[in-house]
């Protein structure tokens, strides 16, 4: 979609990403991102126009698990809200949606996960095919491993070449506080061949916020927003048996659509939990090597199932906020092997 409405992200925070935070609820862990997103616009709960959250209630372990987040945002007085079982990305895609009604001028979204209680690997089976593929329990990073294979079987890409992903990826991470890993992390042993220890995301909890705002309200919260110039979000067929591992179509869509091939951009967070989606998503964004991909680590130095999406967009605006990019690509994935995928486009006031 092409906004209708100059629609921007004016602020983002997160959690410091953490192998385990036992000692927090999901609101105990959510408060402070809000907390922090409203100080950084001087806005009250009551200032927002409409709040969207995102998360899980498979790796949450009961149903509904969103409503006891709202605690943390406050629903008294009555709020206008609503909730995707999907990444804070879609979250964001539907408060985007809203503001271009004209039905609200600013959004709260917010999502957040906690991925240590359990086996994340078992739970996103739930994602898959219930009739044929479900039942045999392959796991994520088994499914990400054929996709690997994939790549190397056609030429594209080999292990040193994914060792290579990982290492770039968290060397960029050391400047990231919220990093869960940082700097050099040995590629370790194999976890599903060809992918080792190092081509995985590291397995912890976070949460993430971004405020949207609209038109002059968007200048007045912000010293230099990231207008939303396109957002856009595609699907691949649900059966991996029909589809090609080695590319991404609806990304590739998605990007169309969302005008990211008119210019170049500068910058490009890229959700690619796996060091072989990255090589996947560098091809179908056609992103040459004058582009700055991750520069916060991306999803290998902090992959905080359900808020991965939405910090990606949020990693992209906060660089245009601070002046180091001009035009910056973000992108959110869920599902097996990059079977959804979101693209949005940000772009700064010139200087």
């Amino acid at each position: 979609m092409r906004p209708v409405r100059d629609i921007a992200v004016v602020a983002f925070g997160q959690t410091g990403h953490r192998r385990t935070s036992d000692e927090f609820s999901e609101v105990e862990m959510l408060m402070p991102v809000l907390h922090d997103v409203l100080d950084r616009t001087g806005m009250k709960t009551s200032d927002i126009g409409f709040t969207c959250s995102g998360s899980s209630d498979y790796l949450a372990g009961r149903a509904f698990s969103f409503t006891m987040a709202l605690d943390g945002v406050g629903a008294w007085p009555p709020i206008s809200e609503s909730h995707v079982e999907m990444d804070g990305a879609w979250a964001l895609y539907e408060a985007w949606t809203k503001l271009l009604t004209g039905d609200a001028d600013t959004a709260l979204v917010y999502a957040y996960g906690k991925s240590s209680p359990g086996s994340v690997r078992d739970v996103l089976t739930r994602q898959l095919d219930p009739y044929y593929v479900a039942p045999l329990w392959p796991d994520s990073v088994a499914l990400a491993a054929l996709q690997a294979q994939a790549l190397i079987d056609a030429g594209e890409a080999d292990e040193p070449a994914l060792a290579g992903v990982a290492s770039r990826s968290r060397t960029a991470a050391s400047s990231n506080s919220r990093a869960q890993l940082r700097g050099s992390v040995p590629q370790g042993d194999y976890v599903v061949r060809p992918l080792r220890t190092g081509d995985c995301p590291p397995i912890g909890d976070g949460a993430a916020a971004v405020i949207l705002a609209a038109g002059e309200r968007a200048r007045d919260l912000c010293e230099r927003p990231a207008w939303i110039r396109g957002l856009d979000h595609r699907i691949e067929a649900h059966g991996l048996g029909v589809r090609d591992l080695t590319d991404s179509p609806s990304t590739r869509l998605a990007a169309e659509k969302a005008g990211a091939f008119e210019r170049p951009v500068d910058t490009a967070e890229l959700h690619a939990p796996f060091t072989s989606q990255e090589v996947v998503l560098r091809k179908a964004l056609r992103l040459g090597d004058d582009v700055d991909v991750n520069p916060s680590g991306g999803a290998l130095a902090a992959n905080p199932v359900m808020a991965a999406g939405l910090i990606r967009i949020g990693e992209a605006a906060a660089r245009i906020h601070r002046g180091q990019s001009d035009r910056a690509l973000a992108h959110a994935t869920s599902g097996p092997c990059l079977q959804q995928n979101l693209v949005a486009v940000l772009e700064g006031d010139a200087r």
